[in-house]
């Protein structure tokens, strides 16, 4: 490796460069992501004159998780609050949220996209006079679907 070729085995890549777009709100800077999963429901299914005792399992309908966003709180940035105060019975501003993975040049390797996101929860940070932590807020997405797609 002494003459500046590269490795032969390649490594996983890092999940600590990200970026995290809300529709109309823009680029956001989060400190953590989670709840990036999607499942598949499982129907069950035995016809009565079956031979077999024991049922077919067949896909169902497809779920995801709701998304949980973690950010630092700064003074005077009440953004999160704010989008989820936006948010109220029947009028709902549904935005295209993407996840984006980045590399060490900030090329984009991998896309998380959430159709149809909205603020379903909102957390401001806890208080405890013997911590020297910083206040952290959270928000909670709620979606219609999420699609994964590499660069």
């Amino acid at each position: 490796m002494a003459d500046g070729s590269q490795q032969e085995a390649p490594w996983p890549v890092p999940k600590f460069h990200f970026k995290v777009t809300i529709g109309d709100q823009g680029e956001i800077a989060f400190q953590e992501v989670s709840g990036l999963d999607t499942e598949v429901d499982i129907i069950e299914y035995r016809a009565g004159n079956s031979n077999e005792f024991s049922t077919v399992k067949m896909p169902g309908l497809r779920k995801a998780s709701d998304i949980t966003l973690k950010k630092g709180m700064f003074k005077g940035d009440t953004k999160l609050f704010d989008y989820f105060m936006s948010t109220k019975m029947n009028i709902i501003k549904r935005e295209t949220v993407t996840i984006e993975l980045l590399d060490e040049e900030h090329a984009t390797l991998f896309t998380w996209t959430l159709k149809n996101a909205f603020p379903m929860k909102v957390a401001g940070t806890d208080l405890n006079a013997q911590n020297s932590e910083a206040a952290i807020e959270e928000i909670t997405l709620s979606h219609e679907g999420l699609t994964f797609a590499k660069a």
